[in-house]
């Protein structure tokens, strides 16, 4: 099996500590246990009835009376994290056992993304049924959120109560509100961001399950058709939002949501979409250096350059995996640094990108996936400190996770 195609599995399922002294002669990397452990940490955060095939034994049910404001049944989906690693640093540890639909909707839609694009390394390590089920158990959960066309829960769970309880999500007994957009309340971001996931998981199931595939293809429109003809920032909606998961602009969910669904539908509307998105948001004089939630521009360039074949977006692209690769700022072991929050995640996702940028014509594809090798080999272990946890040497030994 290639290992080019198990790299991109670790995205946001890294559990990480301080980094220690390790000397490890040689490193020789197992992708497929790591693929395998990457959607255990999927299980490890999932909130509602849990499955008989359930492979988290210390985990339960939880959460099981999330509803929406008109009762709505709002069971399922992910934790956002088990703390808050700022605050824990400013001596105040927070439990977060909120569910936030914008940074669930980016997660799921990246690792449908992956699957797309690399569905025969799955299957050929045993695992494509679970990474089908990590993708349902959001996709499940989206559809229960998008309770009509024009509206979309995108947060159950409150920070003040949240942050006041120490403990495993089993034993909540706090009361869990949840906030939604809707027509008077817009958030074309959410929104939008939505529509992606949906349009995404659409094509991961088209062969799989046909009329479930279709089922989310539909809301996939509606979503788009709603963040486009209500717009506004979901922050100025859901409370807290903009301290914890802000979005500054909404132009980029509006593009990355046309995006998907013309690989969806191959329908030329959404590509033509996209292309005015790009240009009415000036997102094309932006110079990125991540590929975050809330920082996809050279995500909408991949999409792009895939779609469209301009050299505008194929240059763009190739810019950024060589700035990554040449110019990026370092930890002094080679770990891309962009920020202390997301670290690891932020290494990755880049890692990701050049690997689907490395498949575009004309491009230096042998630098860019040693590049990407060398960044997810660092957090394996490479450099002495393994910080997938179970994986490899010296690896974290007690994770901070509130739900053990």
């Amino acid at each position: 099996m290639s290992k080019i195609k198990t790299i991109f599995t670790i995205l946001f399922s890294l559990l990480t500590i301080n980094v220690g002294c390790f000397y490890l002669p040689e490193f020789k990397p197992n992708y497929k246990e790591v693929l395998k452990l990457s959607l255990l940490f999927y299980e490890s955060q999932r909130s509602g009835k849990l499955p008989s095939n359930n492979r988290i034994k210390w985990r339960g049910d939880s959460a099981l009376e999330d509803k929406g404001v008109n009762g709505e049944d709002l069971t399922g989906g992910y934790y956002d994290a088990v703390i808050d690693l700022y605050r824990c640093v400013m001596m105040i540890c927070l439990v977060i056992f909120v569910k936030f639909s914008f940074t669930m909707a980016f997660t799921t839609t990246i690792l449908s993304w992956g699957v797309i694009e690399y569905k025969d390394a799955y299957e050929e390590v045993g695992q494509y049924s679970q990474v089908l089920d990590a993708i349902k158990w959001s996709t499940d959960y989206f559809i229960k959120c998008h309770a009509s066309p024009k509206e979309l829960y995108g947060q159950v769970g409150d920070f003040s109560t949240d942050h006041a309880f120490w403990g495993r999500p089993e034993e909540m007994n706090m009361t869990r509100p949840a906030y939604k957009i809707d027509v008077d309340h817009p958030g074309s971001d959410l929104a939008g961001e939505a529509s992606a996931l949906f349009s995404s998981a659409s094509v991961v199931f088209r062969d799989v399950n046909k009329s479930y595939s279709t089922k989310l293809l539909k809301h996939a429109i509606e979503l788009y058709d709603f963040a486009n003809t209500y717009r506004g920032l979901y922050q100025e909606v859901i409370p807290g939002a903009k301290q914890y998961y802000e979005s500054t602009s909404y132009g980029d969910e509006l593009t990355w949501a046309a995006l998907w669904l013309f690989k969806a539908t191959q329908d030329s509307k959404y590509s033509k979409d996209a292309e005015k998105y790009y240009r009415e948001f000036n997102i094309s004089q932006e110079i990125p250096n991540s590929f975050f939630y809330n920082k996809k521009v050279v995500g909408l360039q991949i999409l792009l350059a895939e779609s469209i074949g301009s050299d505008e977006y194929s240059d763009a692209v190739g810019q950024f995996c060589d700035n990554s690769a040449d110019n990026q700022l370092r930890t002094p072991k080679g770990l891309l640094y962009i920020d202390k929050f997301g670290t690891l995640s932020h290494a990755a996702n880049i890692a990701f990108a050049c690997l689907r940028v490395a498949d575009l014509p004309q491009m230096p594809s042998e630098k860019y996936i040693d590049f990407a090798k060398e960044q997810i080999d660092y957090i394996l272990g490479a450099k002495g400190r393994s910080f997938v946890v179970g994986y490899g040497y010296n690896f974290p030994k007690r994770p901070y996770h509130s739900a053990r």
